[in-house]
């Protein structure tokens, strides 16, 4: 799979070689659990994922690991694998390229 990461800040501190796998990860786990992606507004994203034991503990362990280099994204895990993705404006763009991996 060719992933546009062309989304992707500049501020983010993952390493540049890194990237690809990260958005391979995300890619897989959207594409293998989730459904119904949403988008509520133009900074929050809301996705349904598998409501299964070991799918939330990936999806919370990538959204850990994603959220220590790209501090401005918040992930938030609700209910029968509910999942809420925000981002300040400024970051509006890297949501829409999530939504897109998430499609």
């Amino acid at each position: 799979m060719d992933i546009d990461a062309t989304f992707l800040p500049s501020s983010c501190t993952l390493p540049t070689a890194e990237r690809p796998l990260r958005l391979a990860e995300f890619a897989d786990l959207f594409a293998r659990s989730a459904s119904g992606p949403v988008r509520v507004s133009p900074t929050r994203l809301r996705l349904t994922l598998d409501d299964d034991p070991v799918v939330l503990a990936t999806a919370r362990d990538l959204a850990g690991r994603e959220s220590a280099c790209c501090s401005f994204f918040t992930f938030d895990f609700g209910d029968g694998g509910a999942l809420t993705v925000d981002v300040p404006p400024a970051q509006a763009t890297v949501l829409d390229g999530l939504e897109r991996l998430a499609r």
